[in-house]
């Protein structure tokens, strides 16, 4: 009767010892796993060969380890940008992300090279301004006929739109709510298996692979990568706060030098958090702060919960939502010590690409491991005569003469003919080549450019020199082909520019 009670308690009868003879163990405790059901959990493991356990195990963790990092469960979104107003006029016609970059690639190509380099094969890409030549790059280059091979994945431009409703009728606000607009997706039949989902914007300069961010071994809600920075640049980022342990408690979006500096008084942001992630004492007291640079990966359910129910207002990622959730969700710092530039302005822009020249570049478009891949153009090897050329980058099928180029980046189907002489500066390049007729109208004589950009398909007349020799800042000649942002003069896409004109 006393024997029978006890069971009806709920509490069982101590475990028999094990027989040294005995296939089985009494108990095996595996850390990490809550017990709930003590009765089910012991019948379970007991059936479990001692002689197998050790392989069990092994195969089980690896399996976790597997399950960490395959890409088939993530969703990347890549943001399209705003209007670009700090870029223009490169983005006059086009969007932020297909800016073309370092001769031969675009903007948008750094993003969709790391997800394809990552082994994530599940892309949307929002787009609200000037995205006409966007998707036309982003349909040659990666569809899934003649361009990148997505196997199971996909590429899919995301436009913003109209739908019925006062709501519908707005296009978007800020990040958060073009990831609102189309949430919709993330429970799509063919989004069944995605566990997360990462926000990646366009108009970044960097490689990584996104696999590495450990955002499932943490078990956090979100992840954002983050960059040690120091007080030189510190204020024109996104700060944060981490304990020992990499959690983010505390962010500050974008503080004034006075701010900063009381920040740092009362240690809120200090060069503990930077030695936290890995850096030595020496480079986290040259870098004793913590940005946040844009690249954020959520549990996709977090990321509708907060889209929807928590923050339905809000319109920003990095100033709103996640700031916000900081204090209620799990938020995981990654650092990436590694290069990362916003392409965000000309002058930005300008000293990115130059910058590529550099012996060895702080980045480089070639890694034989982590290619960046761009549109096939099947164009000829460029041609080079009787010209010298210093510390520059020549792009595939163009024609240099008897030139000089020095300390630039020269882009694809460029023509240069003689007595031309390039010292920082980046050419764009062209899309199509002027046929025989139009070349016999066209005489070079001596020609001088410094500190320019010039936009894809523009015409140079003779006897021209670009040097902004009166140091002009800012200045709108638009109605003469050009325009001077940051004291860097930036020639129009498809204009001309005339014989004789001394910039």
């Amino acid at each position: 009767m006393a024997h029978h009670a006890c069971h009806s308690a709920g509490a069982l009868p101590p475990l028999p010892a094990p027989s040294p003879h005995s296939p089985f163990l009494p108990c095996i405790l595996i850390p990490g796993l809550h017990i709930t059901r003590p009765l089910i959990f012991r019948a379970c493991l007991i059936m479990i060969p001692t002689v197998d356990l050790t392989s069990y195990m092994l195969e089980m963790f690896r399996d976790l380890e597997l399950h960490r990092r395959d890409p088939s469960s993530v969703l990347a979104v890549i943001l399209g940008g705003g209007a670009g107003t700090r870029l223009f006029p490169l983005t006059k016609r086009r969007a932020k992300p297909a800016v073309p970059i370092g001769g031969a690639y675009r903007l948008i190509d750094v993003p969709m090279s790391n997800c394809i380099n990552s082994g994530i094969n599940k892309v949307y890409i929002l787009t609200q301004f000037n995205s006409a030549s966007l998707n036309r790059h982003l349909a040659r280059a990666y569809n899934l006929g003649n361009g990148v091979n997505f196997s199971d994945g996909y590429v899919e431009v995301l436009a913003a739109t109209q739908t019925p409703g006062e709501e519908g009728k707005r296009w978007f606000q800020g990040t958060a709510d073009a990831v609102r607009q189309f949430d919709w997706l993330f429970e799509d039949p063919r989004s069944r298996e995605i566990e997360d989902v990462i926000i990646l914007s366009g108009d970044h300069l960097y490689r990584m692979d996104y696999m590495d961010f450990s955002h499932r071994k943490s078990g956090a809600d979100i992840t954002i990568s983050c960059l040690p920075m120091d007080d030189s640049r510190a204020s024109d980022f996104g700060l944060m706060k981490i304990d020992s342990k990499g959690r983010v408690l505390f962010f500050s979006e974008k503080p004034k030098e006075d701010d900063l500096k009381a920040l740092g008084c009362l240690n809120l942001i200090s060069a503990f958090d930077t030695t936290v992630l890995g850096l030595s004492k020496e480079e986290a007291a040259k870098k004793p702060y913590i940005a946040f640079v844009g690249v954020y990966v959520f549990k996709k359910e977090i990321l509708l919960n907060l889209l929807r129910w928590r923050f339905p207002t809000a319109n920003d990622f990095g100033s709103e939502v996640i700031p916000a959730s900081a204090q209620e969700f799990f938020i995981k710092a990654y650092l990436f010590n590694d290069y990362w530039e916003d392409i965000g302005t000309i002058r930005s822009f300008f000293e990115a690409n130059l910058a590529l020249t550099a012996h060895p570049p702080r980045f480089s478009f070639y890694d034989a491991n982590k290619p960046m891949y761009t549109s096939k153009r099947n164009l000829p090897p460029t041609k080079i005569d009787r010209s010298k050329v210093v510390d520059s980058i020549i792009s595939h099928g163009s024609f240099l003469n008897n030139c000089f180029i020095e300390h630039s980046v020269v882009g694809i189907r460029s023509r240069i003919n003689p007595d031309v002489h390039l010292k920082d500066t980046v050419m764009l390049g062209a899309d199509f080549y002027e046929t025989d007729a139009e070349l016999e109208h066209r005489c070079y004589q001596r020609e001088e450019f410094l500190d320019c950009i010039i936009d894809k398909n523009a015409r140079i007349g003779k006897n021209v020199v670009i040097s902004n020799s009166e140091g002009i800042q800012e200045a709108d000649r638009s109605s003469e082909g050009f325009y001077i942002r940051s004291g860097i003069t930036v020639i129009l896409k498809n204009l001309t520019i005339h014989d004789g004109t001394a910039i």
